[in-house]
């Protein structure tokens, strides 16, 4: 089982390089040849990764105030804006830390160390209040984010433009995909790969000047037999929402939970602590 899993993991290139061992020749008529350039592979160790604890990581989408034409499944979706500031300070007063994906990757990879109380901010699809009312909450904390953009709507009336992504990632947050145009994930296929994947990741390292290493999934949803895009691709680790993880395949199906916008500060801390 273990060498299955090995070869699965060597072939999606869940993976870290290392030199290979160079093997030693009795060459006497000319000097040794450099040795090549490394091409060995160490798979990760998936099931070390399923025993680590894990680290809460919260999803939000707008932060605005309600209005009547949001419907109450709508609502699960929309914190309004007194209740974000409650929900950031009470976690701040409860002495929580922010991370970011790097952090994550380390630690379930290696056993990093990660800050006392850690937690994970992330913000899918872009919308302009992310930028305007969510980022400066934050920054009140000392508090980093990660934003998933979809790419569609960049520039877009109530969504965030390049300047702001840009300014987002200069200070310090992450910028990650979340396709083009929200398309379901387990749908893609063929050039889709490329009109929802390829093309944004580059739009959106043009945009900041850094590689885009992490994914987030449309609506959460994910299929296993879709993820070797993901890593053919170089991501290191992809976000979907509450449902279990993926045992052969952990880093890319974290696991996240909405911050619901029919929850109080006492019902985020309640689900945190239930949920991770």
């Amino acid at each position: 089982m273990l060498k299955s899993l090995a070869l699965l993991l060597f072939v999606s290139g869940i993976v870290a390089c290392q030199p290979k061992s160079i093997h030693k020749t009795a060459v006497t008529s000319q000097p040794a040849a450099k040795p090549a350039v490394s091409t060995a592979i160490i798979p990760v160790d998936t099931a070390a990764i399923m025993k680590r604890k894990q680290i809460p990581v919260l999803c939000y989408h707008q932060v605005r105030d309600w209005r009547p034409t949001d419907s109450k499944s709508a609502k699960d979706d929309i914190v309004q804006i007194a209740a974000f500031k409650e929900h950031i300070k009470m976690l701040a007063d409860q002495g929580y830390h922010s991370i970011l994906p790097d952090q994550l990757y380390d630690y379930l990879t290696t056993g990093a160390p990660l800050p006392s109380k850690p937690i994970m901010f992330t913000f899918d699809d872009t919308d302009l209040d992310q930028f305007t009312v969510a980022a400066p909450e934050l920054k009140k904390y000392n508090f980093k984010a990660v934003y998933f953009i979809m790419t569609v709507s960049i520039g877009r009336p109530h969504y965030m433009n390049k300047a702001q992504i840009k300014q987002l990632s200069d200070e310090g947050n992450v910028i990650g995909s979340h396709t083009w145009d929200h398309h379901p994930f387990p749908k893609l296929s063929g050039k889709d790969w490329e009109i929802q994947l390829d093309k944004p990741t580059k739009k959106l390292e043009e945009i900041t000047g850094k590689p885009v290493k992490y994914f987030a999934y449309p609506f959460g949803l994910w299929n296993k037999e879709s993820l070797p895009e993901l890593h053919k691709r170089g991501f290191k680790g992809a976000f979907q929402l509450s449902t279990k993880r993926y045992s052969a395949d952990p880093l890319m199906t974290i696991r996240r939970i909405i911050d619901s916008g029919h929850w109080n500060a006492k019902n985020l801390m309640g689900n945190i602590n239930h949920d991770f």
